[in-house]
């Protein structure tokens, strides 16, 4: 902009849409100072309405959604529009001189000074707006499950079709290898693992569940070949750690965040057994795409497989997911019902007869819970 002022831009439109073009210093001075000032009142509106916001969802939902709305890009580009506005107007502001005769005022910056404004309103209803909406629980736990789904799908076509995998059989002799840093697994680069042992001729096994804390010295991983340090390292640096976890590399993560949301809005605090129900027929869905995955990850190379990996087992899973709810949801007949009526619809769409065995077990563990909390005689019937 001082590159145009400089060959003369406001001059020229001066001259020829005068209309567009702020000629008087004390008025340009005025806006720009007002523009500033009305814009860090704005900002500091919106972002202290985030923290309030952010902190009701912590309490009234669950501490672990925090991350997944504060890196909401959306937002952060706001913010942006807002600061570069603001700097972009003190500079502008400082590049008026006093009046001269020879001086132009930059009256074509000006200009753009109140269109930015203009943006600037314009995305501070888009961020009212929009920040409402990404509150709202159900929005939430959409978010959450279309994550999810769509990371379960990306496993679920990885696999062949029709295969039942099993681990490789006497891997306790083979060689262990240790971590050298710690965090949580967030994601383990199979393919690239995949090409070193095909070039060495191993075989692979990865110990720990992805999205489980690894701490600095755990075992990592076994071959049965024995490794010399330099593959070590290029094994090692295909492994990726985080100090948190997130949904897009962990599909788990999901059921924890909607068990949570589920029991949260089953405490005397809140007791909200709408959002509960909600957060059921979410998990209904998850597990019914969770039922066509294997329980170990594996690569293959002509055929063969080199590398497997545990994942969290459908058992375990459903385990976590229901003795959480059994435990805050068994004196509620509508919850305890919702929650059969899940477990019924995963029994008759599973073909998997191990899975079908611990849906089968749960139902029973279900009953058995929900008797001991209900005494009403007609609710007992209908469960």
């Amino acid at each position: 902009m001082f590159y145009l002022e400089e060959q003369g831009i406001s001059k020229y439109l001066l001259e020829t849409v005068p209309q567009l073009v702020i000629n008087n210093t004390e008025t340009a001075r005025s806006l720009l100072t007002t523009f500033i000032a009305g814009l860090i009142s704005i900002m500091v509106f919106s972002f202290s309405m985030v923290m309030i916001l952010l902190s009701q969802a912590s309490s009234n939902f669950s501490p672990r959604l925090l991350p997944g709305l504060i890196s909401n890009t959306r937002h952060q580009i706001v913010l942006g529009i807002y600061l570069s506005t603001i700097i972009y107007c003190i500079f502008i502001l400082v590049y008026i001189e006093p009046d001269g005769n020879k001086y132009q005022l930059p009256g074509f910056s000006v200009l753009f000074a109140i269109i930015f404004m203009l943006n600037c309103l314009a995305a501070f209803i888009y961020f009212i707006h929009s920040i409402s909406q990404e509150i709202q629980i159900s929005n939430i736990m959409q978010k959450i499950f279309k994550t999810s789904k769509k990371r379960l799908e990306i496993l679920i076509k990885n696999e062949d079709e029709g295969d039942d995998i099993k681990e490789f059989e006497n891997t306790e002799n083979w060689n262990c290898y240790k971590s050298n840093i710690s965090g949580y697994l967030q994601d383990v680069s199979l393919t690239n693992i995949a090409k070193i042992t095909k070039e060495i001729d191993a075989k692979i096994k990865i110990i720990p569940i992805k999205g489980t804390f690894v701490l600095k010295e755990n075992d990592l991983f076994k071959s049965n070949v024995k490794l010399n340090d330099e593959e070590i390292e290029k094994i090692l640096k295909l492994f990726a750690f985080a100090k948190s976890e997130m949904i897009e590399d962990n599909y788990a993560l999901a059921f924890k965040q909607l068990t949570e949301i589920a029991v949260k809005a089953m405490s005397p605090g809140i007791n909200d057994p709408g959002t509960a129900i909600n957060a059921i027929d979410y998990l209904t869905q998850l597990f019914s795409i969770r039922i066509e995955k294997n329980d170990v990850t594996y690569t293959k190379i002509d055929d063969e497989i080199v590398i497997t990996m545990e994942t969290v087992s459908f058992k375990t899973l459903l385990f976590q997911v229901m003795a959480a709810l059994r435990t805050y949801c068994k004196h509620d007949i509508i919850l305890v019902q919702k929650l059969l009526v899940m477990l019924t619809s995963l029994k008759k769409t599973c073909t998997n007869e191990n899975y079908k065995k611990v849906i089968i077990n749960e139902i029973e563990q279900l009953k058995i819970d929900a008797k001991s909390s209900i005494k009403n005689e007609r609710d007992l019937a209908s469960i």
